[in-house]
């Protein structure tokens, strides 16, 4: 039912950018060419009665030629909260209040990708790449993969740009709880697009979707789609706020207590899969080089 209303959702975005933008236009004669990198830093902390912390790293370099370019992305999430307890010794009417905190980790992943991109003509490309990824609170504790295919340019100029691709995938996944029933290596097909729009003078929106099948478990697939809303403050820096949905059909194992009816506390531990849907939303300052 989730990943039904992803896939409407994906439509939807899909149908709006084929009416926005013009069909098949060439690519923009000024297209700037050189080197290029986009920072985001995202911070959230508190402190006093309640602590909390999470810092989000993001960082893409792409190198633009006439005809190619190479994008290399690196990102980083980690989310940490305290527990503060706080108790009184002494009597009702002297006393001295004594406190302790144990600080919990909540949410960790990151991720590596490079990719190149290749024009066959102004509507067709090549591209091939790899990428590595670990987050092992979704049960992943590194996954290697490698992908190539080809892909069309619907439009791409100073307003909007839209393009699909479709290609092949090695993935070798190391589980943080190993799956015997499961192959840790396996073929794949992928089907993504990159879409984004000038909203106003300093407003962009930009969705970019990944779609990655295992060949020979259909019923093993994973999607992620991450929508964005940028607002200029300056020619190099930027508010950004994304929203990521990173969604696995056929989630990793976790770790979880059994309880038995009638049995007073734990029985023990079984194995069983963890939630198949990530939400991702951060606000985030972009500076441009």
């Amino acid at each position: 039912m989730v990943f039904r209303r992803l896939q409407g959702a994906a439509a939807v975005l899909l149908y709006a950018a084929l009416l926005s933008g013009s069909p098949l236009a060439a690519q923009d004669d000024e297209k700037k060419l050189g080197w290029f990198d986009s920072a985001e830093v995202s911070l959230f902390m508190t402190s006093g009665n309640a602590e909390a912390e999470s810092l989000a790293l993001r960082n893409t370099l792409r190198r633009v030629w006439e005809d190619s370019v190479f994008t290399l992305s690196a990102g980083a999430l980690r989310a940490e909260t305290s527990t503060i307890s706080r108790v009184a010794f002494g009597t009702p009417q002297s006393f001295e209040v004594r406190e302790s905190s144990e600080s919990l980790l909540t949410a960790e992943n990151y991720f590596l990708r490079g990719r190149y991109d290749r024009e066959i003509s102004e509507t067709f490309f090549w591209f091939a790449g790899a990428g590595w990824d670990r987050n092992e609170f979704a049960g992943i504790e590194n996954r290697m993969t490698i992908f190539g295919g080809v892909g069309n340019i619907w439009f791409d100029d100073e307003t909007a740009h839209f393009r699909t691709d479709y290609g092949l995938t090695y993935t070798d996944q190391e589980d943080v709880i190993p799956n015997p029933a499961v192959s840790d290596t396996f073929l794949g097909v992928r089907f993504s697009w990159d879409y984004g729009r000038q909203l106003t003078s300093t407003t962009t929106y930009a969705n970019v979707f990944i779609l990655d099948g295992n060949v020979d478990e259909t019923s093993d697939y994973r999607s992620d789609m991450t929508n964005s809303l940028a607002v200029a403050m300056s020619e190099k820096m930027a508010l950004q706020v994304s929203l990521q949905w990173l969604y696995d059909n056929e989630p990793a194992l976790g770790v979880m207590p059994l309880l038995t009816p009638g049995q007073a506390g734990i029985a023990g531990t079984v194995l069983a899969p963890l939630d198949d849907l990530d939400t991702i939303l951060t606000a985030s300052l972009v500076v441009n080089f």
